[in-house]
């Protein structure tokens, strides 16, 4: 039996997408300013911001939140309207709920060949103005380990 030739359709379907390889940053962003919107219960602004020089790859995806989000955090969640000073640690649900988001948006995307090094936002909500930056790890078969972990257990 002779095999008939793909018709160009079929080539399209069948070839997979190319994805970018920073198209996770602009969905990550929009999921990020999502659920802190709905978690602060207030309108949340994200900018990305460009990453200058990243540091070394560390074994898990590490957030730095700067002390005025982990404020707003903090007063938002408690029940706190107006953000007063800075916090001087970071508390761990902020944490958590950070990385509950990068798992799903991690899972949730298309398989892809590169991970950006590092990733960080200019938030703006109400008259606070905050920073956030991610570094993440290499390979991405550890970047998806973790992130199936953290479904898993979270």
């Amino acid at each position: 039996m002779q095999l008939l030739e793909l018709t160009p359709a079929e080539i399209a379907f069948l070839t997979p997408a190319a994805v970018a390889p920073d198209e996770l940053q602009p969905r990550l962003t929009r999921k990020l300013a999502a659920t802190l919107t709905a978690r602060l219960r207030m309108t949340v602004a994200m900018t990305a911001q460009a990453v200058a020089n990243p540091a070394a790859a560390p074994a898990l995806p590490v957030w730095t939140p700067d002390p005025m989000l982990a404020a707003l955090w903090l007063t938002r969640r408690l029940g706190g309207q107006r953000v007063m000073g800075a916090a001087p640690f970071v508390p761990p649900s902020l944490i958590h709920e950070l990385d509950a988001i990068l798992a799903e948006c991690w899972l949730d995307a298309r398989a892809r060949s590169t991970l950006p090094a590092a990733m960080a936002w200019q938030i703006t909500a109400a008259d606070t103005r905050a920073t956030l930056a991610l570094q993440l790890p290499h390979p991405i078969t550890k970047m998806t380990r973790w992130a199936q972990g953290v479904i898993r257990h979270g």
